[in-house]
């Protein structure tokens, strides 16, 4: 039976997946694990790596601007830091860092910061280039990633990628939900997750929508099954192996609850 209202949780919603689902052959398609498995200047690597930049470059972005870096400046920088990633990226130091593409990112970055001469190249690069689309940056980043509490640049890096990855999830659900006619009932449903403010109960969604409070439980059980199972799917790109992935969900639920 699925679990009752009382037991909606963050341990029920970012619950243990089914034995074996990220197992063998299935996982090496991810897009992280293409890039370390790549030998040379693979295209698919490339395109792998590529999409996983479009995809994470908020958290880069957010730790620019906590180090106090104005936000044209961070975009710059941004797109710089892709750019050299994308045109000069040495598969066997990606290797070396067996595993996980946030770790990646965050020591390249650093590097990238730490030599003057790159991030001044950066800089010009930036300026009327566009290596990398980075979607509604100017519109949605700024304000969000101002420098307005104590956390360290390493904190926010860690606490946007969290974010990013569940946002990520949100998206692809809504997405699935609207395809089935179901935009709505993904509006509802999405209220019941952890920490969502002021949610109605389960039996104002119910009578909202036209559905008894037991219909209401099933389809929100289905709602969190399919959420973890979308959550498992988004970790699995960014980590080397399948069993990277309950390591680096803990890393993520601990991040959001710090």
């Amino acid at each position: 039976m699925p679990p009752g209202e009382d037991e909606v949780t963050s341990a029920t919603t970012f619950g243990p997946a089914a034995a074996g689902e990220y197992g063998g052959a299935a996982f090496t398609t991810t897009h992280w694990s293409v890039v370390l498995e790549a030998q040379g200047e693979s295209p698919a690597a490339q395109e792998a790596l590529e999409k996983l930049c479009r995809m994470y470059w908020r958290p880069i972005f957010a730790f620019l601007r906590r180090q106090g870096i104005p936000p044209k400046e961070a975009e710059d920088i941004t797109q710089g830091f892709f750019a050299e990633l994308l045109e000069r990226r040495s598969l066997s130091a990606v290797r070396r860092e067996k595993g996980r593409l946030r770790s990646f990112l965050l020591g390249g970055l650093k590097y990238f910061l730490a030599n003057e001469e790159r991030r001044t190249m950066a800089i010009k690069r930036g300026k009327g280039q566009r290596p990398i689309a980075l979607e509604e940056l100017r519109a949605g980043e700024r304000i969000a990633t101002e420098p307005a509490d104590p956390m360290t640049p390493d904190q926010i890096y860690e606490r946007r990628w969290a974010l990013t990855v569940l946002e990520r999830v949100l998206g692809r659900l809504k997405d699935e939900y609207q395809a089935a006619g179901n935009a709505a009932l993904f509006d509802s449903l999405k209220q019941l997750l952890p920490d969502e403010p002021g949610a109605p109960s389960q039996a104002e969604i119910a009578a909202k929508l036209g559905m008894s409070e037991n219909a209401l439980r099933q389809a929100f059980y289905r709602f969190r099954q399919r959420y973890q199972a979308l959550l498992r799917e988004e970790i699995a790109h960014t980590v080397a192996t399948p069993a990277d992935i309950e390591d680096e969900l803990r890393h993520l639920i601990a991040v959001l609850e710090a």
